[in-house]
């Protein structure tokens, strides 16, 4: 199938599967097209079953296996996704928490992956299912972040105290862009070897990736701003930041840069800066309807795929062991990363009420955990990681995020 049969598939099938989520199921709207996409992928294996000569799982799974998820959401939609993210968020309210957010998404990533390599490396080797330590690590790498798109979904259904809505959306925002440097470090070991990158070599990269992606993000803010503000044409000035958008994350790609921290930073400054003094009322009235709907319509095939992964995600018993396994220690992971940081800081600070419980539970996990197991080189450990991965993953879209509303309910006064 051409690229351009692709897209028309997954446009209809969201279209479809929409529809049904509004009128019968009306969960919200990303988790419903998973629930759905989910409950088809499994019905095609149970007519595989019953009738297997007619073959639509095998022949629906090599059209899946034409989409790389990994280059599709890594070097395709995430880029769009992140800034029309951070396009709607209130800077000045990120800057009055830059302290616990920077301690999360730093501190808290690489606590939650050590955390989750050496419980996973260690109980799985109870169960039977051993695996290197370095490769647990690998997989505590690209579960630990939370999923910006996932969770700033939620965050558009449930109404959470401002305070804590900039610390759950400031952390995602930031966490995957520095979770995805983590992943490149931890990968580059477990494949090349544990001498392979040096202290300083591991330092430098990360700097240079994290750093050199805020100024990236800023630089090319900074340009934009100027261009739309020598303008008065909402036209025009919406593909300046389409361009925005596309130019700096391939900027970052090529000189390896964090395209996801340069977007968000780039997001945050037009979103805020540039809404403020760069654009007139009707301008600024169209540019966010046109993010917002440009952010629904990728959203709606970004959770699509997911679901439909079943057909291609490998599963046998141990896999389902180490996916049960997996979910108490991913959030037992979340909740320590969470804990010390708001901990060491309230010493100092008040913090919300129910801030730990909300945070926790609330810390989704997506499509960019999916999407980085997909990326992993062909080895034997990659069907194992890839299965657990979508199993924590589906488990923390559909049941966490069916029942975050409840949980901030209880929680917050």
């Amino acid at each position: 199938m051409s690229l351009f049969d692709l897209t028309a598939v997954l446009l209809c099938l969201s279209a479809v599967f929409g529809i049904v989520n509004h009128r019968y199921l009306r969960l919200p709207r990303t988790i419903g097209l998973v629930v759905i996409a989910m409950a088809t992928s499994l019905t095609i294996v149970v007519v595989d079953l019953l009738v297997p000569w007619l073959q639509v799982g095998p022949r629906l799974s090599e059209v899946l296996a034409q989409i790389d998820f990994h280059k599709a959401l890594m070097q395709g939609m995430l880029s769009f996704l992140l800034f029309a993210g951070a396009l709607h968020v209130d800077f000045s309210e990120l800057a009055s928490r830059k302290w616990s957010i920077s301690l999360m998404a730093t501190v808290g990533v690489l606590l939650s992956t050590f955390i989750v390599g050496g419980a996973m490396w260690f109980v799985l080797g109870l169960f039977g299912i051993p695996i290197p330590f370095v490769w647990a690590l690998v997989f505590g790498a690209l579960i630990s972040p939370t999923d910006p798109v996932a969770v700033l979904g939620i965050l558009k259904t449930i109404k959470v105290p401002k305070s804590l809505e900039a610390k759950i959306a400031g952390e995602s925002l930031f966490n995957d862009g520095v979770g995805v440097v983590v992943f490149t470090i931890v990968l580059a070991i477990a494949v090349r070897g544990q001498g392979a990158m040096g202290p300083l070599e591991v330092l430098e990269l990360f700097g240079r990736e994290a750093l050199g992606g805020v100024a990236l993000g800023m630089a090319g803010g900074y340009l934009a701003y100027r261009a739309l503000r020598s303008i008065d044409e909402y036209i025009v000035e919406v593909v300046i930041t389409l361009a925005l958008v596309m130019g700096t994350y391939a900027v970052a790609l090529h000189g390896h840069l964090s395209g996801p921290i340069a977007v968000v930073v780039a997001g945050l400054f037009i979103g805020n800066h540039g809404a403020r003094f760069a654009m007139s009322e009707k301008t600024r009235e169209r540019l966010f309807d046109f993010w917002e709907l440009l952010d629904e319509i990728l959203n709606s095939v970004l959770f699509l795929l997911i679901g439909l992964e079943v057909l291609v995600v490998r599963f046998n018993v141990e896999y389902v062991e180490a996916a049960l396994l997996a979910i108490p220690v991913a959030l037992l992971a979340r909740l320590i990363s969470v804990s010390v940081p708001i901990l060491l800081l309230s010493v100092r600070r008040e913090f919300t009420r129910g801030a730990i419980p909300v945070l926790v539970w609330g810390g989704l996990r997506g499509g960019i955990s999916v999407a980085l197991a997909f990326s992993l080189p062909e080895n034997e450990m990659k069907p194992l990681i890839l299965a657990v991965t979508y199993s924590v993953v589906v488990f923390s879209i559909v049941v966490q995020g069916l029942t975050v509303k409840a949980v901030v309910a209880r929680v917050v006064r």
